[in-house]
């Protein structure tokens, strides 16, 4: 039985799935979930909250946050320090700051295409909150990134299955760029995988819109024009990942990729094709 541990501090587009895609159907065995939850917020007080989650006893925990160098991820970081955590995040993207996290023990899968939404409340409110996330999931789910992540805590997974603990599990250090997410995607159409993969670069220019109208922008005006102009670009990124899966959909193609009862990876191509084990 492995015991996967959750811990959601603040929000980024692949938390709404982050703790289902093992068990998309809630019927694999051998798998325990618990997620610990600190809302929109993820401060050193609500970092400082997950050391009870501590005392469930996971195999592993995997921790997703935007920004994991901020002062909050990095507080919880030093409480999670000596079992094995996979941190999840936006960054950091540098080569340096991600080898220090290797060096402290860490896992990560660092996801360049996870957005920095507009939030400023001259924008933002929750329809639009909302919105922009369905947006960034159309993106994350089509394009390989939640496929990217369940095969890494798969992985994981089965090295608990296999008698491994501790020190001695192997964690993923993957730097998600787009590049490296469509090839998780099992596109067969070349002009879907095209589509996919301008969907994939689109996400990652919204942090680069957003990122100055959340932090350094003052003026009414600038800001919110810099934050609707932010998010009618994920807007069109999303439509471009539906595109893309309507290509594969139109040639019978969809790559789907299930969990079976016992947790084993299956796969098919065709609609009325039953899944086979890999």
């Amino acid at each position: 039985m492995a015991k996967i541990g959750f811990i959601k501090l603040g929000n980024l587009g692949m938390s709404q799935v982050i703790d289902l895609v093992q068990d998309e159907i809630a019927a694999r065995q051998g798998i325990n979930v618990r997620v610990f939850g600190t809302g929109p917020k993820m401060g050193k007080d609500e970092a400082a909250d997950t050391a009870s989650f501590k005392e469930w006893d996971a195999d592993f925990y995997v921790m997703i946050s935007p920004n994991s160098s901020a002062p909050g991820p990095t507080a919880a970081r030093d409480i999670y320090k000596d079992v094995p955590c996979i941190v999840i995040s936006d960054g950091p993207t540098k080569k340096d700051d991600r080898q220090a996290l290797e060096d402290a023990g860490f896992g990560y899968i660092i996801m360049t295409v996870d957005p920095l939404i507009g939030a400023k409340t001259e924008f933002l409110d929750p329809v639009e909150m909302a919105s922009f996330n369905s947006d960034v999931m159309k993106v994350l789910s089509t394009c390989g990134v939640v496929r990217l992540v369940q095969e890494e805590l798969d992985k994981v997974a089965a090295q608990v299955d296999a008698g491994k603990s501790g020190a001695d599990l192997e964690l993923p250090h993957i730097l998600a760029k787009p590049e490296v997410c469509i090839e998780r995607a099992g596109f067969n159409n070349p002009y879907a995988k095209a589509k996919a993969l301008a969907a994939l670069h689109m996400a990652s220019k919204v942090a680069e819109i957003n990122f100055p109208a959340c932090f350094m922008m003052k003026e009414l005006e600038q800001v919110a024009l810099t934050t609707a102009t932010g998010h009618e670009l994920m807007r069109a990124a999303a439509e471009l990942a539906v595109d893309a899966r309507e290509l594969e959909k139109a040639n019978d193609s969809v790559f789907r990729q299930p969990h079976s009862k016992k947790g084993s990876l299956m796969q098919k191509t065709k609609l009325y094709e039953k899944p086979a084990e890999v």
